[in-house]
């Protein structure tokens, strides 16, 4: 009788570690943005921020803006919405309209996050490089930063969870996450935000992350 438990007694332990490491990795984010956040305030990241600015564009070169430009089209709103409406399309076809819903919760949370927070810090975007016109809106966070996090990381989440194997799950983890920092890249590429913006975008993305997995588990959780 005891052995008819164990089974159900590990997936209990695994999901408690998963929600303990979940809790410490959004509980890190929360203070990382803080910090920045507090530091973009008072001006003390705009020394780190211009440099990073300049040495990454002291490695440019025109195949390279090329590609940039192209990885910041991928994180824009227009490519987005449209794979967006791809990936619902699937999700409720293949029978699982509550991942549809899931999905569209986590993206347009992570816009109507990005945008308050942007209100709130007022932030001037620094001056595009390439003769790229800059975007219209304040620079902190990054937008292409937190909602392409969301979204490629639910995608990649979602997908795992289909997924036998855990080097397959694996592989859907890391090419959203190369995915993912080469868009942020781009915009400190393009001159469109400091490095302070993109780190935020990724801290904040990660803490609406864990809110989205934490809703998901609860909606998941067996009624009695």
């Amino acid at each position: 009788m005891a052995d008819s438990h164990a089974p159900l007694a590990d997936i209990r332990d695994a999901v408690s570690r998963s929600l303990i490491v979940g809790l410490l990795l959004a509980a890190g984010a929360l203070v990382l943005f803080a910090w920045i956040a507090h530091g973009v305030l008072h001006g003390r990241t705009q020394q780190f921020d211009d440099y990073v600015r300049l040495l990454v564009h002291g490695h440019s070169h025109p195949r390279l803006t090329i590609a940039m430009r192209g990885l910041s089209l991928v994180g824009s709103p227009a490519f987005l919405i449209g794979l967006g409406v791809m990936a619902v399309v699937f999700f409720a076809r293949t029978g699982r309209p509550r991942t549809a819903m899931l999905f569209v919760i986590a993206v347009l949370g992570a816009e109507g996050l990005d945008q308050v927070l942007k209100l709130l810090f007022h932030r001037t975007r620094p001056v595009a490089f390439f003769g790229l016109t800059e975007p219209v809106g304040y620079s902190f966070p990054s937008g292409h930063a937190l909602v392409s996090c969301v979204y490629f990381g639910t995608l990649a989440v979602f997908a795992a969870a289909k997924s036998e194997g855990r080097g397959r799950r694996w592989l859907f983890y890391a090419l959203a996450a190369v995915l993912i920092a080469a868009i942020g890249y781009s915009r400190i590429y393009l001159g469109v935000h400091y490095a302070s913006d993109v780190l935020a975008g990724y801290a904040g993305a990660t803490v609406w992350l864990f809110s989205v997995a934490s809703a998901r588990r609860w909606w998941r959780r067996p009624r009695r």
